[in-house]
């Protein structure tokens, strides 16, 4: 494998922004020239860090590249500061997250380096607020993912409100959506866009995990018995004797790779 630690301005953050990328090894049934003219281009995860983290959190807490190189599979880390993967409009100047991700980080990685842009080789996954940054592109962004894997988290009714009090990063939200209602029809409300597109066909096939020990797991159940009701489809999978934790994320991240149908040859993708 190859690991790359990439630097670039950003038009969408308006900063350097800095992205760890994993490409495959040739193959090595191919000689070197025949690898550089053969255009072949491969299956991408988009792997998003939780809070406090950055684009280093997946390659150093997680064994991501032996994985990435058994599937044959290009892995996408950027860094999301602690935006949530949202746009910023009411407390910065031109941090658009949200925007920087779709807009301009990955048609960057399809035509710089050999990854598919094709919805049946792109998948998405992210742990904790990586987990809510995968719901939002995955639900907004349905065409542009085969499927999602959700690692301790999901989505959250009316901003994960604390009883009658938003706590404060949720009134951080919803503060800047613009206010509750603004929060509530907008791309950030996740629970919304589940009620919305439930039964969906063309929503990307969806994988959540969490651990019985994780202080969401209430939320998880809640949402787990929520999308039963309105025929939300997703694979849902709870663990004994894990927390927030990375021994469980370098676990779950296997089980998503399975989920999407990697195999070690990276051929056998069922979307």
């Amino acid at each position: 494998m190859a690991l790359l630690q990439f630097n670039f301005e950003s038009q969408y953050l308006n900063n350097n922004h800095e992205i760890s990328i994993i490409l495959p090894d040739k193959p090595r049934e191919l000689t070197p020239a025949e690898f550089y003219g053969s255009g072949k281009k491969y299956k991408v995860l988009w792997l998003l860090h939780g809070t406090f983290g950055d684009h280093s959190d997946w390659i150093r807490k997680s064994n991501i590249e032996l994985y990435a190189c058994e599937k044959d599979l290009i892995v996408v880390m950027p860094s999301g500061l602690n935006a949530n993967y949202a746009n910023w409009e009411h407390f910065s100047i031109g941090y658009n997250m949200y925007d920087y991700f779709t807009e301009e980080l990955m048609p960057l990685v399809y035509n710089w380096f050999p990854a598919s842009d094709k919805r049946e080789d792109n998948f998405i996954a992210g742990l904790s607020m990586g987990g809510s940054g995968t719901l939002v592109y995955a639900l907004n962004h349905p065409e542009k993912f085969a499927a999602a894997a959700v690692l301790s988290c999901c989505p959250f009714e009316a901003g994960f409100s604390n009883g009658e009090e938003l706590d404060e990063r949720s009134k951080g939200m919803v503060e800047n959506r613009g206010g509750m209602q603004a929060y509530l029809d907008s791309y950030e409300n996740t629970w919304g866009l589940c009620d919305k597109l439930a039964g969906d066909p063309s929503l990307p096939k969806f994988y959540f995990a969490i651990g019985k020990e994780d202080f969401l797991y209430q939320h998880y159940l809640h949402f787990k018995e929520h999308a039963g009701q309105i025929g939300f489809e997703a694979k849902f999978e709870e663990f004994d004797g894990y927390r927030h934790e990375w021994r469980f994320w370098d676990l779950t991240i296997q089980r998503a790779l399975t989920f999407f149908g990697l195999d070690e040859s990276g051929a056998g993708n069922p979307f």
